[in-house]
């Protein structure tokens, strides 16, 4: 559920989550924001799948960011907030903000996505987000 344009999930930090140190491994802070990513889009009526079925269209990445504060520990219980923090005719930026059971800022995350049109199997291209997307995604859009 949205509260205040911030789509919030919860995680458990779990055994396989791990790498030899003992602390969450890196890659899989990337696939709970993918996650959490597509969990907004739907959230707000956006299903990335339909979009993708019905519309040909995919909001593919073309960049992800990731700052590390505190490492994640075995059956941390983290809490992840995700919002749309910015809002371009092509593109747009989700920002994923990760906290332990504390409160405390554990990783600031960010994910850039363009709009493609899939039409082409081989040629996916850049468009412009078509109006009716773009302006349920301004409806959300979260002011920093």
């Amino acid at each position: 559920m949205i509260k205040e344009k911030v789509l919030v999930n919860k995680r458990l930090i779990n055994w396989g989550d791990l790498d030899a140190l003992g602390i969450t491994f890196y890659p899989r802070y990337y696939e709970w924001m993918d996650a959490c990513g597509h969990a907004f889009f739907d959230a707000i009526g956006l299903n990335m799948w339909r979009l993708w079925e019905e519309r040909n269209i995919l909001f593919g990445l073309i960049e992800t960011h990731a700052k590390y504060h505190r490492p994640g520990r075995y059956f941390d219980e983290l809490t992840i907030h995700t919002y749309l923090c910015e809002l371009k005719s092509k593109a747009l930026a989700l920002r994923h903000d990760i906290y332990n059971q504390e409160g405390q800022i554990m990783v600031e995350g960010l994910e850039r996505r363009i709009c493609l049109n899939t039409r082409g199997p081989k040629q996916f291209k850049a468009m412009d987000i078509p109006k009716d997307i773009y302006e349920r995604l301004r409806a959300h859009l979260k002011e920093t």
